[in-house]
């Protein structure tokens, strides 16, 4: 019986599953190479090692947000508001996605693309170049579908912060005491500690109707 041919595509897409079930920690290049059949060496002739794998996942993961990102109709709010939460909605089925963006050297051709688009809804929408490029700032990760962390803590494996209130409290009361009172239960959508579906839509419509008033005063 023949095998199916390897191809970049198809190593991707197993390097994303594997991801997806035991995190990128377990990704190398010699368990891609198990579950797709092959001797890790044959991988090299379409990703050049570990790093290229890398640059490949962040390639598909924009790929994925861009093929998800719908053009509703709508004011410029409601169309970046679903192109934002749409791109979420991809991070949330790779939770390992927003570490391995936020560290990879070169940014994929696609994210340009992406990005362009959103300057044009922008402009569409009545922005000056100059507000749109303050826009683009006020977005951050969120046009990405997550919240880049201020404080990042130790985490257990499964991703869930392990803080200790008790010892936090002497040193810094208050804000122990609103951790207490909003640290979230374990089945709550996160991309981060604290980067929860009520947080990420909350910050994503200050910023959109803060903007909608910055707008109508150039």
């Amino acid at each position: 019986m023949s095998r199916e041919p390897l191809t970049r595509e198809r190593a991707l897409a197993a390097a994303v599953a594997l991801a997806d079930a035991e995190g990128l920690k377990a990704l190398t290049m010699r368990r891609l190479a198990a579950s797709v059949g092959v001797e890790a060496m044959s991988l090299y002739h379409h990703l050049p090692g570990k790093e290229g794998l890398l640059d490949g996942l962040a390639e598909t993961v924009i790929g994925e947000i861009t093929a998800a990102s719908p053009t509703p109709a709508g004011d410029w709010r409601a169309q970046l508001r679903q192109r934002f939460l749409s791109a979420r909605t991809v991070l949330l089925r790779h939770p390992w996605a927003p570490a391995l963006l936020g560290s990879r050297p070169a940014i994929p051709p696609a994210l340009f693309a992406y990005y362009d688009e959103i300057v044009g809804t922008l402009t569409a929408g009545g922005f000056t170049p100059s507000l749109a490029h303050r826009a683009l700032h006020a977005f951050g990760t969120m046009a990405l579908g997550f919240v880049q962390e201020l404080f990042t803590p130790d985490t257990t494996d499964n991703g869930t912060a392990e803080i200790d209130l008790a010892t936090m409290a002497a040193a810094v009361p208050h804000l122990t005491a609103m951790l207490a009172a909003e640290i979230h239960d374990a089945a709550d959508p996160a991309l981060g500690w604290c980067d929860t579906q009520t947080e990420f839509e909350f910050t994503l419509d200050l910023l959109l109707d803060g903007l909608e008033r910055r707008r109508t005063l150039t």
